[in-house]
This record gives C-alpha cells, structure tokens and sequence, in this order.
C-alpha cells in the first residue's frame, strides 16, 4: 500500500501489530491518531486505513498543518478565489463520505486547534460524513502538558493511538523495503531486474536512518541512478550520489548501536527536544550545553535539510 511515496511492507512485531490494529479500526469510524518518527509511514498508515474501509472509494485527502494557518484555514474552510470570485470549497466538504487526515497536527496553529475541535464536533449539524485521522511526530501528551496543544483536540484524537516504529529498530524488514524500493525504481524506468548483494544489504540494515523509510528511498533510487550494471553491491552503495556514513553490525556492552559521532549528536539533541516538547532552555540543561550552542548545532541541520529540524517551531 503506497501513499506519499511510502510503503507498508514488512515483518517486524510492532509493525505488524500498527497493520493489525489499522485493518480493525478501519470498519469503524473512530479518529485515530498516528505517531511516529519523520518518515515512519504514517501517511501511509492513514492511507491504508482509508483504503480497508467502507469508505474506500470516496476521497481520500491529507491537509499538512505544518504550512502557515492562514493556508491550512483556506484548505479546512475553504475559501473565495480574489480573482475568479469563485468558492473554492474546504477539505471536510470535498471529502465529505471520504476519509481526512490532518499531518503534523501537532504544528497546527494554536489558535485555531480550538476552532478546529468546535468544526469536527459539529460535522453532524453540516449533514458531512467524514472519517478524520491525524499524525504527529511529537509527544501531544507533553504538549498538552506544555500548554502548547489543546487538550479538548487532543482528547478527541487519542482514543484509538497507533506507533509506527522506526526503521533503524526493525532488523530484517530494511532489506525487504530495499528490495522494494529497487524494484519499484527498475519498473518504473523499465530496466529489468536488479539484484542486491548480501554484503549491501546488510550494510542497508546496520546504517541508522534518521529519516527513516524517507531517507532509505531517497537513497535507493540516487544510487540506482549512478549505478552501472544490474546489482546493487557495496561499491555501488559507496560510488552512490549521496554518501553516508554506515553503522557497524557490532553493539557495545551495554546493548546500544554505534552509529556515527554526528548522527549519534542529532540524535540526542532531537531527543532532548522531543522530550522537552521543544522547550530549548531545558534541552540545553539536559545536553549540559549552552542555549547558544544548541542554537547553532539546530542551524546547521537545518541547513543541512534535517526534516525534524526544518520543522521546528
């Protein structure tokens, strides 16, 4: 099941059990809320709900909270065109015997998370049948805590809860969405198949993608792109167009996965962050740093494209 270029595929425990738990909401019409690192498969999650559901062949729609409020206002409610004076209606109606799902809704304005919890309560009143899920890559609980989320949306969305566990923690299940992803990429350009050696993918499954089945994809179709021949081997990993710097297999004493200095650095502070509901004074007191180091290590990966960082409010 593929949506926003995202696939559903594997093997691991906990991902089978988000499937499982998915395929039983999807009779219902429950929200659900989906959490999950940055390209975990959420959205694909939501698509898949969408598509086990009666509802299934009607819209299927995804308004991303993370753009500015005036447009996701305009995309909800809809809105009148300046110079056709034609009304362009909002997403609820659209999808109305479909399905809506709210990305990132934690970064939904705070003004209008109030305003949106009175218009999903009143969908009824408006005759609109719509199933509503939602995603987010941040702890709500906390937020809530923070006072930086709503606690009357945040209740209608946490009834039915599902995590998508990260790619770095399901073993096995890399090598079967590389597989994937090399297959889809031979299709769509129509170039046969193309294997994958032993040694590649198990340099594939050490490497800790921070971007998750994103990051994986992204490098699996720029590899194939630069590569000669029809096998994906280490030499075409590391003649690849984006480099980076792989895992060892090997755990240290205490169970953990060596990774590199740099990832293992944007790791934690990403953590901290996380954990603090993005409050930097208290991040840079767990990181033992200063607040304007912490400042600059949040700059440069921003520029360096980090999603989680881009992101940040």
């Amino acid at each position: 099941m593929l949506s926003q270029g995202l696939v559903l595929v594997g093997n691991h425990p906990k991902f089978n059990n988000a499937l499982e738990t998915a395929r039983n909401v999807a009779v219902t019409k429950t929200p659900v809320l989906i959490s999950g690192e940055i390209g975990s498969g959420k959205k694909a999650l939501g698509a898949y709900i969408h598509a086990n559901s009666a509802r299934k062949n009607a819209r299927f729609e995804i308004v991303d909270c993370s753009f500015d409020s005036q447009t996701v206002e305009k995309i909800v409610l809809g809105f009148r065109d300046d110079e056709t004076g034609r009304f362009n209606r909002g997403v609820l109606e659209v999808a109305n015997g479909g399905t809506v799902i709210f990305a990132n809704i934690d970064a939904l304005d705070e003004n209008f998370q109030k305003r949106l919890y009175t218009i999903l309560q009143e969908l009824p009143d408006y005759e609109l049948d719509v199933r509503i899920l939602a995603t987010t890559s941040k702890n709500l609980s906390k937020l809530v805590g923070a006072g930086k989320f709503s606690r009357a949306l945040y209740t209608y969305f946490s009834g039915v809860s599902i995590d998508m566990i990260a790619l770095r923690e399901r073993g096995t299940d890399v090598e079967l969405i590389a597989r994937h992803f090399i297959e889809e990429y031979a299709a769509e350009n129509e170039i046969g198949d193309i294997s994958l050696c032993t040694e590649a993918a198990r340099k594939l499954s050490d490497y800790s993608w921070n971007q998750n089945l994103s990051e994986l994809k992204t490098f699996i179709r720029k590899t194939l792109s630069n590569m000669d021949g029809t096998t994906l081997d280490i030499q075409a990993i590391e003649n690849g167009e984006r480099k980076v710097e792989f895992t060892t297999s090997e755990t240290d004493e205490d169970g953990m996965k060596l990774m590199s200095l740099k990832d293992a650095e944007k790791l934690l502070i990403k953590k901290a962050l996380v954990f603090t509901s993005e409050n930097r004074t208290q991040a840079a007191k767990i990181l033992g740093v200063s607040i304007r180091t912490l400042r600059n290590k949040i700059n440069e990966y921003r520029s360096e494209g980090a999603s989680y960082f881009v992101n940040l409010r």
